[in-house]
């Protein structure tokens, strides 16, 4: 169930705009681009009011889920097909992929929080609120959560903004908590229906996430999934920014990145971990993706970040 009242009035991409045209952003304003190891950004709407001017047009994020918490004012929020009015408090959450927009009166703001899908990964681990659909939930319930998600929310963004150390490992499970915040607003579903082709994304995304380290051929992922591979790729194109073979080989690199920045483990050890059976190949693979060898790029890495 989503909550909010919807008004009378449908959202159209300009007509017969296709999916295929709608803009993808990295934030809203600038465009997308690869995302790091572990990337999380956190900044107000107000911070790119001299963008967006109060409307923000349909667009999606590839490879990027946001969490956008309204602190004050009120708009027009727009998911997809449909369209609701909106005050203070509102909450949502936007997967990947997903057409969204608003509309804004003068004065409303929001904490938004993005997170690559990648790091959304680990964090759906310890999350309440399934994070395949998108969510987008008014302020109706108990006072209380609403007032413990805000903390929640405002503990994000000035973790965030003081960038002390150990910021990157503390993040993580506080967006863990306030996605499960989310759910607890209410305990019914109140998701919202999305296109065929951007949830069977979805759900390759899910399942790249547990079997990219099980080197699954594409056809594998056609048959667990039920589709074909025209479809396949086509979601994949859509959703994750890559046919489906590429997507399997981005997801294996950012994995070999993370391990590579944050373990001691040798290069071979990461070669296996991610599914390659030989190590030399592996090598090929990462300098042909990044043009750096895996244990020179964990060098100059690590020396950059001891220079910050």
């Amino acid at each position: 169930m989503v909550y909010g009242r919807k008004t009378k009035t449908t959202w159209t991409f300009s007509g017969a705009m296709s999916q295929a045209s709608i803009p993808e952003f990295f934030v809203y304003g600038e465009p997308a681009r690869s995302l790091d190891v572990g990337f999380l950004h956190v900044e107000t709407v107000l911070a790119r009011a001299s963008v967006h001017r109060g409307q923000v047009l349909a667009h999606k994020h590839p490879q990027m889920a946001q969490v956008t918490f309204w602190t004050g004012g009120s708009g027009t929020y727009r998911i997809e097909d449909k369209t609701w009015s909106f005050s203070a408090p509102t909450v949502s959450f936007m997967p990947s992929g997903v057409v969204h927009g608003f509309s804004i009166e003068p004065g409303t703001d929001a904490i938004v929080v993005s997170v690559a899908d990648e790091a959304l990964a680990l964090i759906a681990e310890h999350s309440a609120l399934p994070l395949d659909q998108p969510v987008f939930v008014t302020g109706r319930g108990e006072a209380a959560l609403w007032e413990k998600l805000a903390g929640v929310i405002r503990l994000i963004q000035a973790e965030y903004a003081d960038r002390l150390p150990g910021m990157d490992k503390i993040l993580p499970p506080l967006i863990a908590v306030a996605l499960s915040g989310i759910a607890r607003l209410d305990a019914e579903s109140h998701s919202v229906a999305v296109p065929a082709t951007v949830a069977l994304g979805g759900r390759l995304r899910r399942l790249i996430d547990r079997h990219f380290r099980d080197d699954w051929p594409v056809e594998r992922y056609v048959a667990a999934l039920g589709t074909t591979r025209h479809l396949l790729d086509k979601a994949a194109r859509q959703v994750l920014g890559a046919g489906v073979r590429q997507a399997i080989g981005e997801r294996r690199l950012i994995e070999a990145k993370r391990l590579l920045l944050f373990t001691v483990r040798p290069v071979e050890d990461i070669a296996y971990e991610t599914g390659f059976n030989d190590p030399a190949y592996f090598s090929r693979f990462f300098r042909a993706a990044v043009g750096l060898s895996p244990a020179a790029w964990r060098r100059e890495r690590l020396a950059a970040g001891s220079r910050q």
